[in-house]
């Protein structure tokens, strides 16, 4: 019976050991250093659906998969101090992870496995500073009344179409790494073929969609602009045609054809339903808004 229960506290002890063995780092937007062994795989968890970007000089040398939340990593070779980005695919939020792999030494133990837990939640309200939040293992809350209670619609101290704006924005101009998360956007797919034509009737120029999100029940799309004339033009809100809550140039004006100023993006906010809802059918756009009709002689 003695020896039964010294085996039994044995095994406890070594399944609690295993249990144990994973490291935990914390992100809290500071570079997370996680070191790798050449030809031992080692595996980060982060519940969360990422894409992995890294430097095109890794190629080959750090095969990289992903799926269920969890990345394998795999050095083939030494590898210098690199990089590696975590973005989130539903909201954009980006973790840094600094890789270096060595040789590995006789009688080493393979390294444990890394589990990356949120330090600070992305606030409910937009402008509102963040609290500290670790994601626990051993939360003991009543299913039941998890699965009953409704989660709240996200709420923001800054209206929506001006976070949809600043956000593509940023998705478009700035580093991922420097993208402020918000909670509950989300990217939509776009037809980028889709006819744009009666955006801006009265002024030469070419249109296409470029990417579009959806937050609270608006949409923003940023449609880029290239001036096909060999004149500067003013850009004018009051000439956009369509149902838009909010429109924003990233510059006022655009160069002529050919320079490097003659392009830039609009960023169009609507309620309810996408752009392609919101455009003008293209017999309305014969119609200059200004006075008068668009390629029609006045006589009779």
């Amino acid at each position: 019976m003695k020896i039964l229960l010294r085996w039994g506290s044995a095994l406890s002890f070594l399944i609690a050991a295993h249990a144990q063995a994973v490291e935990i780092l914390q992100w809290e937007r500071i570079p997370l250093a996680v070191p790798l062994r050449v030809g031992q795989e080692r595996i980060l968890f982060v519940d969360q659906n990422v894409r992995v970007g890294m430097k095109p000089e890794l190629v080959g040398k750090l095969r990289v998969q992903s799926t269920g939340g969890a990345i394998y990593l795999l050095a083939n070779e030494t590898i210098s101090p690199s990089r590696l980005q975590l973005q989130n695919v539903a909201n954009g939020e980006i973790m840094l992870v600094d890789i270096a792999a060595t040789p590995a030494q006789d009688g080493q133990p393979a390294l444990e496995p890394v589990k990356i837990v949120a330090g600070e939640t992305t606030p409910s309200r937009y402008g509102q500073a963040p609290s500290t939040k670790l994601q626990s293992t051993a939360a003991t809350t009543t299913t039941g009344q998890q699965e009953e209670d409704a989660p709240p619609v996200p709420q923001h101290e800054t209206p929506s179409p001006v976070v949809l704006t600043r956000y593509a924005a940023q998705m478009l101009y700035a580093p991922l790494r420097t993208v402020e998360p918000v909670a509950g956007i989300a990217q939509e797919r776009i037809d980028r073929r889709l006819d744009l034509s009666t955006l801006l009737p009265v002024q030469p120029l070419e249109a296409s969609a470029l990417g579009a999100w959806k937050l609270d029940g608006f949409y923003v799309t940023a449609v880029k602009l290239r001036n096909t004339s060999s004149q500067q033009l003013k850009l004018d809100p009051r000439d956009l045609m369509g149902n838009f809550v909010a429109a924003t140039f990233q510059h006022p004006y655009l160069g002529a054809r050919g320079n490097a100023t003659d392009t830039t993006t609009v960023y169009l906010v609507t309620q309810g339903k996408e752009l392609r809802e919101s455009l003008l059918p293209a017999s309305i756009s014969q119609v200059d808004p200004k006075g008068g009709q668009r390629g029609s002689n006045s006589e009779r």
